[in-house]
């Protein structure tokens, strides 16, 4: 019998950690508001952002949509599920078309001397490819909202 690892049975997860050279409240309210992330959300594939729609509050849902450079429509949603203003943000993500791979994407933003922090965490997964799909379409994402917050008009 062969001993287990104590993190076999870790589930997986995607860690970010982006520095942007702005305020929380900046930063917050591009991950908050529907008209930001229409400018932003998406991987770096992305075309156009279809759809943006947010509640935000404890319970409140989201839905976003995004058209790729390969002409797929790709459609997530989920509901808030912790709402602290410029500090913390913790919603569910699921596709559509596949809503029982249901995750948790835990955002922390932390002001520093030149701007603010971002922290990013999502999971679980339900194997090791669907996260690295994910790390690569979030990377893009987060690359996107740099650009977004460097030229917000």
């Amino acid at each position: 019998m062969q001993d287990r690892s104590l993190h076999d049975d870790a589930p997986i997860e995607l860690r970010l950690t982006r520095h942007y050279s702005t305020s929380a409240e900046r930063l917050w309210q591009a991950w908050t508001d529907p008209q930001a992330l229409m400018r932003w959300f998406g991987p770096a594939e992305t075309r156009r952002v279809l759809l943006a729609q947010t509640d935000v509050r404890t319970g409140g849902q989201y839905h976003v949509a995004f058209s790729t450079e390969d002409g797929l429509d790709h459609y997530a949603s989920g509901e808030y599920r912790e709402v602290h203003p410029h500090r913390r943000l913790v919603f569910t993500w699921a596709w559509r078309d596949a809503p029982e791979e249901t995750s948790l994407i835990t955002l922390e933003f932390t002001p520093t001397q030149d701007g603010t922090q971002l922290a990013f965490l999502q999971t679980p997964f339900v194997d090791q490819a669907t996260r690295d799909g994910h790390e690569h379409g979030w990377s893009g994402a987060l690359d996107r909202l740099t650009e977004y917050l460097a030229n917000p008009v």
